[in-house]
């Protein structure tokens, strides 16, 4: 990961990238294939959020993709009001038909374009879903906004939860964890994959190190957090507002 943030992808070229990409996005079994442990995840979010949403509560799923992590949740927690964000039609229409087609939501309201420019009232959502998009942010205050804006979304009590691509501080940490990253992918599609996941990321991923997330959560005002779970350079947390 050694293009500067300046040189990243824009969000067009992330939009039509995703747009080209829906059926990669569209297993609830295997969920991302490159995310370690992306079923174990989804599991977890799923039957964790349960614990405290009801029918009739209010969930936002920014970068939805193809609707897997909402879709894992209203299997264990049916009639929720379901805002789907993401800035691809493509995936928004997948989402929307696949979350259609079980009969598990009270309502379906899609979002396309960047979630940060949303018009969501503050203390209207129960739960954010935020699931492999907080690493297109660039520059810290990009981070402090977003983590702000989140905050305000959610109702006292609300949760968010977040499973997405992290980094380590500690160089030769990265180092170790990259290499394993990289076996995992060649593991899935060979060398050639891996390449390509590689070259992508470069271009338009900027994770933070969960210490660094962790610590904005804190910053931004959320009562309490937990890592659910870790391995390697992909992890899962949530928080409550």
């Amino acid at each position: 990961m050694t293009t500067q943030l300046e040189n990243k992808s824009t969000l067009e070229e992330i939009r039509t990238r995703f747009d080209a990409d829906v059926e990669r996005f569209s297993n609830l079994e295997t969920g991302q294939q490159a995310c370690i442990d992306s079923p174990l995840i989804l599991e977890t979010v799923g039957k964790v959020s349960a614990r405290h949403l009801r029918a009739g509560d209010t969930l936002l799923d920014i970068g939805c993709g193809a609707g897997n992590f909402t879709l894992r949740v209203l299997q264990e927690t049916g009639g929720l009001y379901c805002h789907l964000a993401d800035l691809s039609r493509p995936m928004l229409d997948r989402a929307q038909g696949r979350i259609q087609e079980t009969g598990t939501a009270a309502a379906i309201i899609t979002h396309q374009g960047d979630f940060r420019t949303l018009d969501i009232p503050e203390g209207s959502c129960d739960t954010i879903l935020a699931a492999a998009v907080l690493h297109h942010l660039r520059g810290d205050a990009d981070w402090e906004a977003t983590f702000a804006k989140l905050y305000r979304w959610l109702k006292p009590g609300g949760r968010l939860y977040v499973s997405d691509f992290f980094c380590f501080e500690t160089p030769e940490v990265q180092a170790l964890m990259w290499e394993r990253f990289g076996g995992h992918l060649t593991a899935l599609g060979g060398p050639a994959y891996r390449e390509k996941v590689f070259a992508y990321i470069d271009k338009e991923d900027s994770p933070r190190s969960l210490v660094y997330q962790l610590q904005l959560l804190t910053k931004s005002g959320f009562s309490e957090w937990d890592v659910l779970h870790r391995n390697g350079l992909g992890a899962c947390y949530f928080a409550v507002k």
